[in-house]
């Protein structure tokens, strides 16, 4: 890790995301072997984010996007 690690980590925190996003986006980023540490330690998440990529807008169960806070 790096300086700019901390300081991109900082400007995340700022942003105060919910920790499932941070996982989320994490998920996104790994290569195979990290996707598959994230998958085993956050099952759930991994599930959803891999259910959410497969839908239309990431949208599931009947949401609708304007029911999404941002």
């Amino acid at each position: 890790m790096s300086y700019y690690d901390y300081k991109m980590s900082l400007e995340l925190s700022i942003k105060d995301p919910p920790f499932a996003a941070l996982i989320m986006a994490a998920m996104r980023k790994a290569d195979t072997d990290n996707t598959y540490k994230l998958k085993s330690m956050w099952p759930e998440i991994y599930h959803e984010l891999e259910k959410r990529y497969h839908t239309p807008g990431g949208l599931i169960d009947g949401e609708h996007a304007e029911e999404v806070k941002t």
